[in-house]
């Protein structure tokens, strides 16, 4: 059966316009078009394809993505077929996209918590001389949240000499993700001997230091802090800096990371002559 571009129209809801436009771009050809008149006649499988193109057009398709579809498919079933792979990529894509809005809604979260914590801080940066003190280290090549294993280490083996707060000793001037060379550390009242574990006099100094409060994710931002305070100084930071976990999370339960509190002690010197960062090259 075959019905004239009018009939079609009023079937599929096309203009007659329009019918003609997609049959110039090759996305709807009618099934016969007499040669002399130019008459352009339709038939039930030009029905159903025109049917698809309105639904494909209203959900966003362009003609050229329409006309490509229709071409590498012969029957409704192929569509079909194709418009479920389709809607599978779709729906992939809305929820990788879903993922990433809950990303963003954790970091707007976070960097909000954390500025507030930074603005409501009373803690400033002090400069202070620190006597040598006694402590039992873990010299290590790790990434950072491993240095746990050195503390577990030195609680083992010398726990009833331990005299004071956790600290990390830091000797790198860089960030590192995995070969960060840092030594965890713990006062102890006297020399001792434990294998593994390099117990020695930790010298004293001068240093700028500042108690940090929060997660220790938002370390960066006391280190800023402390670095632009040790600039307008005219001061050189030297190595290693230090860090003293004066409340974190304890060995059953983590605690609230907001309020861990963590004095970062950087040791300077003053009116040193400035030495070249190799990180900056």
């Amino acid at each position: 059966m075959m019905f004239s571009i009018g009939e079609f129209s009023k079937i599929t809801g096309l203009t007659v316009k329009t019918l003609r436009f997609y049959h110039e771009k090759g996305v709807l050809v009618p099934a016969r078009v007499e040669g002399g008149s130019g008459y352009r006649y339709y038939d039930v499988r030009n029905v159903e394809a025109a049917r698809v193109i309105v639904s494909l057009r209203e959900f966003g398709f362009s003609l050229d993505e329409i006309q490509s579809m229709l071409a590498e498919h012969d029957d409704e079933g192929d569509i079909i077929g194709f418009l479920k792979q389709r809607k599978d990529a779709i729906s992939e894509q809305i929820k990788r996209e879903r993922d990433v809005v809950v990303s963003i809604n954790q970091i707007i979260q976070r960097e909000s918590e954390a500025r507030q914590i930074m603005e409501q801080s009373t803690f400033d940066i002090e400069e202070k001389t620190l006597e040598p003190v006694i402590v039992a280290g873990v010299r290590m090549k790790c990434r950072y949240d491993e240095m746990g294993k050195g503390f577990s280490q030195i609680s083992r083996k010398l726990g009833r000499h331990i005299s004071g707060k956790c600290m990390c000793l830091y000797y790198d001037g860089e960030y590192k993700e995995e070969d960060a060379d840092l030594e965890p550390c713990m006062p102890v009242r006297k020399q001792v001997d434990a294998d593994g574990i390099d117990v020695r006099e930790l010298p004293g100094g001068r240093f700028v230091s500042l108690m940090h409060r929060g997660p220790y994710g938002e370390l960066g931002r006391s280190y800023e802090r402390l670095m632009t305070y040790i600039k307008d100084k005219g001061y050189e930071m030297q190595t290693p800096t230090r860090e003293v976990y004066f409340k974190g999370p304890g060995p059953i339960f983590k605690g609230n990371p907001k309020k861990y509190l963590t004095e970062i002690q950087i040791p300077v010197e003053v009116g040193a002559t400035p030495i070249q960062d190799e990180t900056r090259k």
